[in-house]
């Protein structure tokens, strides 16, 4: 299987810099999956977990939104929170989802619509997190 180069940065850190198989990536408008040779394109990112398959091995990293871009150069994940799962502090993703939950009754409109939509983002990495497809 061809390779191609993937760079996973949020302004903290570089999470990932590498050769890889395929990344797929939870888009704001859909999951996609990026191999060699995809067509260019930039795309919102939204909260979920991006998979990383190299060398037959795969790397789960939680991502809390950005923007992805494929170029003949590769795939370039520019996020707002990058991380690997092993490093998530799960007590505090768990107080986070808490809080948004309480803030959701100070919004209305469609400022209500998007906190809800993001907290349902959370929810679902929780969800992922919580069972055995994680293996």
């Amino acid at each position: 299987m061809a390779t191609f180069h993937f760079d996973l940065v949020s302004p903290e850190k570089n999470a990932f810099s590498g050769e890889v198989d395929q990344v797929d990536v939870p888009g704001a408008e859909g999951d996609f999956g990026v191999l060699a040779g995809h067509a260019p394109v930039v795309a919102a990112v939204r909260p979920g977990i991006l998979t990383v398959i190299a060398g037959g091995s795969k790397q789960k990293m939680i991502v809390l939104g950005g923007l992805a871009e494929v170029s003949e150069k590769g795939l370039t994940v520019l996020a707002d929170v990058a991380t690997s799962i092993e490093e998530l502090d799960r007590a505090k993703f768990a107080a986070t989802i808490s809080a948004m939950e309480e803030k959701l009754a100070e919004k209305e409109g469609s400022e209500l619509d998007h906190a809800i939509e993001r907290l349902d983002h959370f929810k679902a990495i929780q969800n992922e997190l919580n069972t055995t497809a994680m293996h």
